[in-house]
């Protein structure tokens, strides 16, 4: 079993930054690829990044490429997310979640694919 717990959420004016964490016990994160997804009130979850569990190989929302960073210490057993130029927009509860893989290149961009998930975060964005 792997626990996820996200932090790092909170409010911010648009163009703003914010930097999320998701911190796993349990296991050692070293053999999941990870993502984050984000769910916005009255709309679907949606993926926004996700990473190997190298850290060699990213892929992103192009919502979010080139104002978003994905990232993770293995040996700390975290995973961020580096969130700048935020737009109301991006406003949304943002889940990290964890997908045990046998590729070290393997990025994992459906939800379905993903076994275990944090409560979540809260970013909100003002105008």
């Amino acid at each position: 079993q792997v626990q996820l717990v996200e932090s790092g959420g909170g409010l911010v004016q648009a163009g703003g930054s914010l930097r999320l964490s998701c911190t796993a016990s349990g296991r050692t994160l070293s053999n999941y690829a990870m993502g984050w997804f984000r769910q916005a009130p009255g709309k679907e979850r949606e993926f926004v990044a996700a990473i190997s569990t190298s850290g060699g190989s990213t892929n992103y929302a192009d919502s979010v490429k080139g104002r978003f960073t994905i990232s993770r210490d293995n040996a700390k057993n975290t995973m961020y997310l580096q969130m700048n130029s935020l737009k109301p927009e991006d406003t949304a509860v943002y889940y990290c979640a964890a997908d045990r893989v046998y590729n070290s290149r393997t990025v994992v961009s459906s939800g379905r694919q993903y076994d275990y998930w944090g409560q979540g975060t809260q970013v909100t964005v003002s105008s």
